[in-house]
């Protein structure tokens, strides 16, 4: 008796198939992580192709392919990193060779009131693991679980950094909660 063919497993999938896969079903919220992380939409759609295409290019070394999107995430989270730093050097050396600045525009002025950008500037003022545990929780909303190890903490540093971080926004957007009641 022949064994049956529906019971035979299936191949793995080429790197092709398996990075499709998941950029269909992960691209949008990966760039949405970054986005919180750099505040950036450019960037952090470069910042999610290029983590893309190095799974890509290490497909066939993966020891366990069901854990290719936390590779991803994890692989986001660390370029997000690298673009802030590159960013801080940056600017640290476009300030040294910068005139003033002028008075704000009225424009800016108006625009720092929108409740985005004084969400955006609240996360942006939290130390960067509150940034990035809160980012992950709210907003990809990962369990602790795999928040640390997409971070590479434990699961407690996850609660302290979480309850820290939320406290210190409630503190810092009490006023703007105030106008919502």
């Amino acid at each position: 008796m022949d064994p049956d063919p529906l019971a035979a497993p299936l191949p793995p999938l080429t790197a092709d198939q398996a990075v499709a896969e998941l950029y269909a079903a992960h691209w949008r919220r990966l760039v949405r992580l970054s986005v919180l992380l750099v505040h950036d939409q450019g960037l952090a759609e470069e910042i999610t192709q290029d983590a893309f295409v190095a799974l890509h290019g290490r497909w066939s070394r993966l020891r366990d392919p069901s854990a290719a999107l936390a590779y991803l995430r994890q692989s986001v989270v660390n370029r997000s990193r690298s673009a802030l730093r590159h960013r801080k050097v940056v600017d640290r050396h476009a300030a040294r060779e910068r005139l003033p600045d002028h008075a704000p525009s009225a424009d800016a002025s108006v625009e720092a009131g929108v409740r985005r950008t004084e969400v955006l500037a609240a996360m942006q003022a939290l130390p960067r693991r509150q940034r990035e545990v809160l980012a992950l929780r709210y907003y990809l909303d990962l369990s602790e679980a795999d928040i640390a190890a997409t971070l590479g903490i434990s699961q407690g540093a996850v609660k302290s950094h979480a309850s820290r971080g939320s406290a210190t926004l409630r503190t810092h957007l009490a006023p703007h909660l105030e106008d919502l009641r």
